[in-house]
């Protein structure tokens, strides 16, 4: 109680530990797309904003709906004060907590690092046929793109970047429709429309060849771009790749003949109302890294063109012809890169069944079964990206 009313009547100074991580403040590193943001700083029981416009950082009082938070103990701010770059460490140890967005959370978290080098944790965007389109990338060498899942964010590859910028340029990219990228009303949202995207990203970049990893939605991209543009890629990884299945539910496939992507444009999702929901049907909904997923999630869904774009892809994920000429599984048996699928054992979106008809239509790729769910870059971390490092080492 009087702490409270101490912070209600009392200004109290920000503590030097986050006075110096803002004046080491880099703009270059971090993309506030084109607007101001607001920045909740806790230390503690204590807060304060940090406003970053117009090229520079400074703290301010708690005004407002922050657009992001960051909290830590005061131990831990000190610590990254002294040292900087241990931000990220201090956030994948969860030591370091971030909400509501964590493009600008750890966006601030890396311009403030002090890192001055080429291959720095850096964001930016990128005009593409499609529209503009978000990356968050670090390390230099042979480039590795990211392609996350439905309804996820480039966020879901922080760990990949973590663990392999020190041996290749690793860039996550918000697909078209998802995180802070451009959401199209026109837009397919089905796999060739995503594979233009991707391959339009790395005309934009200047890339003529690179490696690919794909989470769910973001594998069967992958597949798909490996199909229109094999020369564009060396080696593909597929975690838990969504594929067509080989048995439609009847019912289910008349109600996606629906025009349900076009009702997600008029209806009411504020955050207020969706958020609740959302967090009681997914496990752990209010922890860790499960939590800040569900605000990235939630970030976009919470729009319009968030809700179109999610609808339509889930739609066209479900609707991909499995058989024919142009069906999915004849068409698997030309992907010429070389390919490593990751599965999970616990799976149940992707399960482990797939593999055997993998392997029928792609008897050269590799396999690898981890004793996770359906994200193994974050379930699974280490066994994953050790597995990744070691396929792109031979590709």
């Amino acid at each position: 109680m009087e702490l409270t009313a101490l912070r209600r009547s009392t200004p109290v100074p920000p503590p030097l530990a986050l006075e110096s991580l803002l004046g080491q403040y880099d703009p270059d590193v971090i993309d506030l797309l084109g607007r101001p943001a607001r920045i909740r700083l806790a230390v503690g029981e204590l807060e304060w904003d940090a406003v970053l416009a117009n090229g520079a950082a400074r703290l301010d009082r708690p005004r407002g709906q922050p657009d992001a938070s960051i909290s830590a103990s005061e131990e831990v701010w000190r610590r990254v004060a002294l040292d900087a770059r241990a931000g990220l460490e201090e956030f994948r140890r969860r030591r370091l907590r971030v909400r509501r967005n964590l493009h600008l959370s750890i966006g601030l978290i890396a311009a403030t690092s002090g890192a001055r080098e080429p291959g720095r944790l850096r964001f930016a965007s990128h005009e593409t046929p499609v529209g503009r389109l978000s990356t968050m990338e670090a390390g230099h060498g042979e480039p590795l793109v990211c392609l996350h899942g439905l309804g996820g964010t480039k966020a879901s590859f922080l760990t990949t970047i973590a663990a392999l910028a020190p041996e290749r340029r690793v860039i996550a990219v918000d697909l078209p429709g998802f995180g802070d990228s451009a959401k199209p009303l026109g837009g397919r949202y089905d796999a060739p429309w995503f594979a233009d995207a991707v391959i339009g990203l790395l005309d934009r970049l200047g890339l003529e060849r690179a490696d690919l990893v794909g989470n769910s939605m973001g594998g069967r991209v992958a597949i798909e771009a490996g199909l229109c543009a094999p020369d564009r890629f060396g080696g593909i990884v597929l975690l838990s790749p969504a594929m067509a299945w080989l048995r439609h539910d009847r019912t289910l496939s008349l109600l996606l003949q629906l025009p349900v992507s076009r009702l997600g444009l008029i209806q009411p999702a504020p955050r207020a109302i969706v958020e609740p929901v959302v967090r009681r049907l997914i496990p752990n909904g209010d922890r860790g890294w499960v939590a800040a997923g569900i605000d990235e999630f939630l970030r976009a869904f919470c729009t319009a063109g968030g809700r179109f774009a999610f609808y339509e892809a889930a739609r066209n994920i479900y609707r991909d012809e499995p058989h024919g000429e142009r069906g999915f599984w004849s068409r698997l048996e030309r992907l010429s890169p070389r390919t490593m699928f990751v599965w999970g054992r616990h799976d149940r979106l992707v399960p482990m069944a797939f593999a055997k008809h993998v392997r029928r239509a792609l008897p050269a790729a590799e396999h690898v079964v981890l004793d996770c769910g359906h994200v193994p870059q974050l379930e699974a971390a280490a066994a994953t990206h050790a597995a990744i490092s070691e396929f792109l080492a031979g590709t």
